[in-house]
């Protein structure tokens, strides 16, 4: 091997780096999709706290109105925002595709054990295992946004993915009680809405 070929693996080896260096400065993309999400299956939880302690005067079959209500509506918006995304600086960047598969698997993971947890209540015609689900939503959360943070070197993602974490376990302790319904809606509106509206700030405003 010539000085001129190590010299060009060099430069070819230097100009890699200087990619991911610079995908590691891209914006993260998706915002929106978690604001959606927070604002969304939080309220849900709020509606279904306030049947529970009976201020709405509701039938039980109110319960899965409001949740199949809500996914139907989360899932309109998440086809017009993913159709808006595609078209933002940065979007097609590696970080971006690393953090957009993690919340893609976080998102998929939750649909299917959602199914899941349905079926198997259906099953055995008991509810029980619906009270892991906001334990389970934040042990997802945490995932998604450690790889986030990971990727994006975003320390304060950190603290969302420990915070999401810890909050699993915490709100588990408030099973058969009305009010872990409202501690999920707190939950999805401090991991989901305001982060998302955060990172929703600081996407590029315009396209390139």
């Amino acid at each position: 091997m010539t000085q001129d070929d190590i010299r060009s693996m060099k430069d070819e080896i230097a100009y890699i780096k200087s990619l991911a260096e610079e995908g590691r400065r891209t914006p993260i993309i998706g915002g929106s999709i978690l604001i959606a999400a927070g604002l969304i299956f939080g309220l849900a939880s709020v509606i279904h706290w306030l049947i529970e302690i009976e201020v709405l005067a509701l039938s039980p079959v109110a319960y899965g109105v409001v949740w199949v209500g809500a996914m139907a509506t989360f899932f309109a918006c998440l086809f017009v925002l993913i159709g808006r995304s595609k078209g933002r600086p940065g979007a097609a960047s590696l970080v971006n595709q690393a953090v957009g598969a993690a919340w893609m698997g976080v998102g998929l993971l939750i649909f299917v054990m959602s199914l899941s947890i349905a079926v198997i209540s259906w099953r055995v015609q008991n509810p029980i295992l619906t009270f892991i689900f906001p334990s389970m939503i934040f042990a997802a959360y945490g995932s998604g946004w450690a790889v986030s943070a990971t990727m994006s070197k975003a320390r304060w993602q950190w603290w969302l993915a420990i915070g999401a974490w810890a909050a699993a376990p915490a709100i588990a302790a408030l099973t058969g009680t009305v009010w872990i319904w409202l501690a999920y809606a707190g939950g999805l509106f401090a991991f989901a809405l305001v982060p998302g509206v955060l990172l929703v700030r600081q996407e590029p405003a315009e396209t390139v």
